[in-house]
């Protein structure tokens, strides 16, 4: 019965929970900002060819 309830009390693995999903949260912010940095720098690359090709 003790060890039912030191299960119980047992915080670490609420914590271990708490971590793994500030990092997955980071992880999200990280990926997205890549993704919106490459989708602006591959327009800003297309149009200098398109000019570097007219001109």
């Amino acid at each position: 019965m003790q060890n039912l309830a030191r299960f119980f009390k047992d915080e670490s693995g609420a914590t271990a929970i708490e971590y793994g999903l500030i990092a997955a949260l980071i992880a999200v912010a990280i990926i997205t900002a890549v993704t919106s940095l490459g989708t602006n720098a591959a327009s800003t690359f297309n149009a200098v060819a398109g000019q570097m090709a007219s001109a």
